[in-house]
């Protein structure tokens, strides 16, 4: 497989790349994560990610395949971001507990003149966490750079996911094994 630009920070996007041993270098430009109200949850992480997948293209020239992406998670039909500050990821896990939510993956690789772009959606339950719980997590793990405000694969994952359904590393922020198909079609 040919070598990519990762369009994003995202240390778990790069260390999911990794253990797929594929070959990337990163660039990163800041872009707006606004989107038209009326698109669809799918269809607004495609607008960020693409939006990321430009940005770079338009900053360096490369014959690379550059591979942006965006996760959104969606509660009760509302997008649950990052949280800004301790009380916001409070509130955003005591909205996710003991709840059922989404969480949508989209990714945009733009290649020469050809774009591939989809989102992926994993179905995410918590188990009732406790106040103590949460605010235990959030002083730990600061999950400040997190959407939904929280990461699956720390502590809070293990002790509070009831159930999931769909791609467990959609979740953390890539669906690996569906970007490793669009890739190898390029």
């Amino acid at each position: 497989m040919q070598k990519i630009i990762l369009a994003s920070q995202s240390p778990r996007r790069k260390q999911l790349l990794e253990w797929a041993e594929v070959d990337f270098d990163v660039i990163v430009s800041d872009t707006d994560e606004s989107f038209p109200g009326e698109l669809s949850f799918e269809d607004a992480a495609v607008f960020i990610a693409r939006n990321k997948a430009l940005a770079v293209a338009a900053l360096h020239t490369t014959t690379l395949p550059i591979l942006a992406a965006d996760t959104i998670v969606v509660c009760d039909n509302t997008i649950i971001g990052k949280p800004k500050d301790r009380e916001e990821a409070i509130q955003f896990l005591r909205l996710l507990s003991g709840n059922t939510h989404k969480v949508i993956t989209a990714v945009v690789i733009i290649n020469a003149d050809k774009e591939t772009a989809f989102a992926d959606t994993t179905t995410v339950c918590f188990h009732p966490l406790t106040n103590e719980q949460i605010s235990f997590y959030v002083d730990k793990y600061k999950p400040y750079d997190k959407a939904g405000a929280y990461a699956i694969q720390e502590w809070i994952g293990v002790v509070g996911i009831k159930s999931i359904e769909g791609d467990f590393y959609n979740v953390m922020g890539l669906p690996v094994s569906r970007v490793l198909q669009a890739l190898s079609v390029l």
